[in-house]
């Protein structure tokens, strides 16, 4: 697994640059020029519409967002939430529900590591904190993927230490029943990019080279 970190705080990442080189390195996969690759980094603010996303979740201020071509609704990116791009290769058949569940599977872990309990809620994407007393379940992990010639891209964001205002303006994930939270909300102090980013890294060692397929 080959790991390149594209920029991290204070260097955040436009989104539309790094959607440029995600493809660049997607079709190096596809044609067997590189190994199986995660892009990790910080990306400056912005929203991102998956296909899925209906009119009424986008945000009512004219904030722009950015339509993409992965699965899901719409979500945030930006300082202080750490983003992957696992673009691997899937053995066939390919199996885009597995691949979903290794993703929330390596979030769950770094999570545990660092003593936060979450797990995955019946029909729903993503990595969840159970409800307790008043808050409802709340969503601290993201994912959304598209499979093209094998080879996954787009990913996952996990939210460390970003600010939650983020979600006053949109139906985070087209959910209007549950919460948003981050580990340092959870833990009850700052939880950065930097501190769980080998926690990520390991984690995305752990679940993605057993299934690593040999070019």
């Amino acid at each position: 697994m080959r790991f390149e970190h594209l920029g991290l705080a204070p260097d955040y990442v436009d989104y539309q640059q790094a959607w440029e080189h995600q493809r660049a390195v997607h079709a190096r996969v596809v044609a067997r020029e590189l190994p199986d690759t995660v892009l990790l980094l910080e990306h400056a603010e912005v929203y991102t519409a998956g296909k899925r996303t209906e009119a009424h979740e986008r945000p009512l201020d004219s904030t722009p967002v950015i339509d993409v071509d992965r699965g899901g609704k719409i979500t945030w990116h930006g300082p202080g939430q750490l983003v992957g791009y696992p673009i691997v290769r899937l053995s066939n058949p390919v199996d885009v529900v597995a691949h979903v569940r290794r993703l929330e599977d390596m979030m769950i872990g770094v999570c545990a590591d660092l003593g936060v309990e979450t797990g995955r809620v019946e029909g729903r994407s993503g990595v969840w904190l159970r409800a307790d007393g008043s808050r409802p379940e709340r969503k601290i992990g993201q994912i959304g993927i598209r499979v093209s010639q094998d080879v996954t891209m787009h990913g996952f964001a996990l939210n460390c230490d970003c600010d939650l205002r983020w979600a006053d303006t949109i139906v985070p994930c087209g959910i209007a029943d549950a919460g948003v939270t981050s580990l340092s909300l959870e833990l009850g102090r700052d939880v950065t990019v930097a501190e769980v980013l080998p926690l990520a890294t390991k984690h995305l060692e752990r679940v993605l080279d057993p299934v690593a397929v040999t070019v």
